[in-house]
């Protein structure tokens, strides 16, 4: 794929909770199942996992991923693969004066994939949400 024009979202929020509250909620699996998918998720380099969703016509509800970057607090990234989809989302936490910027980025769409990057960014926006949500009330 090198030398391929690919495409990105990006969503970034400013967000009135610490980076450890937020770093808590992308990196612990009961949380992360609570604003986007049941998973088996750990933050260690490697290591492989799955976000798992109600099987649909066409695909079994899985997207296959491993951990390729985790800086506690401030970076954690992963590989996405789904429907032939291979692509990297990385979250960067940025402490602020009144609490964290947050940014997600799922990086290496192609051209072809129009589809599948209109649903991430549809779909990045509503987990997003979800996420401010559950921080709202996890202590």
């Amino acid at each position: 794929m090198s030398g391929t024009p690919t495409k990105s979202v990006v969503v970034e929020r400013e967000m009135p909770h610490p980076p450890e509250k937020i770093w808590r909620a992308l990196t612990e699996p009961h949380l992360i199942a609570e604003w986007l998918m049941q998973n088996d998720f750990a933050p260690a380099v490697d290591h492989r996992f799955a976000f798992r969703m109600k099987p649909q016509p066409n695909w079994n509800g899985v997207i296959d991923c491993r951990v390729l970057e985790v800086e506690p607090q401030r970076t954690l990234a992963y590989t996405w693969g789904a429907f032939g989809l291979e692509t990297v989302v990385t979250w960067t936490l940025t402490p602020t004066a009144t609490g964290t910027r947050l940014r997600m980025e799922q990086a290496g769409f192609a051209r072809d994939q129009a589809q599948a990057f209109a649903g991430a960014t549809y779909g990045w926006q509503k987990f997003i949400g979800n996420l401010e949500q559950v921080l709202a009330r996890a202590e």
